[in-house]
């Protein structure tokens, strides 16, 4: 039997240590944040102006947008940070791969900011409308049914690439078991979704508007509670080394954080407390929303920290 060479990089220290930092876990809530104010404004729109009576979302037209506009651009800002050869930055939007998850995150990213910037233009806040006349003057084509659906339509689209779009870039890393799960990229969509409904509920002033988020936020959670659920049973009942990875939350350096802080922190507690108030027996709350929030961003943390600490058997 001739002898034969094994090479293998799981010792190379990019392999195995922490090459990403607070900036990428930041990027990705940010970014699963502002999908949640883009889906709910489109919905807003498709619903028709709120002078019709129809229900809808008071602060959809150009209050989301504003807010998701800069959350984007603190998420940018974040990966840009993160990156090793900045200058070079602009080499993604000189090619498109298919095969590429990042490629296809630096274009979707890059598309976000014209719908964003549109949903403010045609309905632009009224101290700003007032000081630009011009701006008055372009907002009259939102008066236009098909604008109003058409630029709903493509928020809904734009923040549903985006949600997803933040899990899929961890699961196609298959370099490491604790990311390889086809159900990253729903879980964080559904956890932006959350999150932006829960920005809207604290945000909105009227009282009918915050109890149908509230509502909306609870299902959400709900179905947040679910994917953990089948994403933990999905590792835990693969292979050795996703087992392993597992682990991790399940025993493991993050298990504390991850069942006190995001499971029961922030998602049973607002659970719990949106369900009171959605039933009329506590008065509204901010704190809900708030550990919503918390709960979304450490959700991030601790799956961008704890599967760069994951790794496949080493041969």
């Amino acid at each position: 039997m001739s002898p034969s060479e094994f090479v293998s990089t799981s010792h190379h220290p990019l392999a195995d240590g922490h090459a990403w930092g607070w900036e990428i876990a930041v990027y990705l809530f940010l970014g699963g944040f502002t999908a949640g104010l883009l889906v709910l404004s489109g919905l807003a729109r498709r619903r028709g102006p709120r002078a019709t009576g129809e229900p809808g979302f008071a602060l959809a037209s150009s209050g989301l947008s504003i807010v998701g506009l800069g959350a984007i651009s603190l998420g940018m800002l974040a990966l840009f940070l993160d990156l090793a050869h900045k200058p070079f930055v602009w080499r993604l939007y000189v090619t498109m791969e298919p095969r590429s998850p990042m490629s296809w995150g630096a274009w979707i990213l890059l598309l976000v900011y014209p719908v964003l910037l549109t949903g403010i233009a045609l309905d632009p806040p009224r101290a700003l409308r007032d000081r630009v006349p011009a701006l008055a003057r372009l907002a009259r084509y939102a008066e236009d049914e098909r604008v109003r659906r058409g630029l709903g339509l493509a928020s809904i689209a734009a923040g549903l690439a985006l949600g997803v779009y933040t899990g899929i870039l961890l699961s196609a890393l298959g370099a490491r078991p604790l990311w390889s799960s086809g159900l990253l990229g729903p879980l964080f969509l559904v956890s932006g979704l959350s999150t932006g409904a829960a920005f809207a509920h604290m945000a909105s002033p009227l009282a009918e508007e915050r109890h149908r988020l509230a509502r909306l936020d609870n299902l959400l959670i709900a179905v947040e509670l679910a994917l953990i659920a089948l994403y933990l049973i999905g590792l835990a009942s693969s292979t050795e080394a996703h087992a392993e990875a597992a682990k991790l939350l399940l025993g493991g350096p993050y298990t504390a954080v991850f069942w006190v802080v995001v499971v029961g922190v922030g998602l049973v507690a607002p659970l719990a407390i949106q369900a009171l108030t959605v039933a009329g027996r506590i008065a509204p709350t901010h704190v809900a929303p708030v550990l919503v929030l918390i709960g979304g961003i450490v959700l991030r943390f601790v799956l961008v920290f704890a599967g760069q600490a994951s790794h496949w058997s080493r041969l």
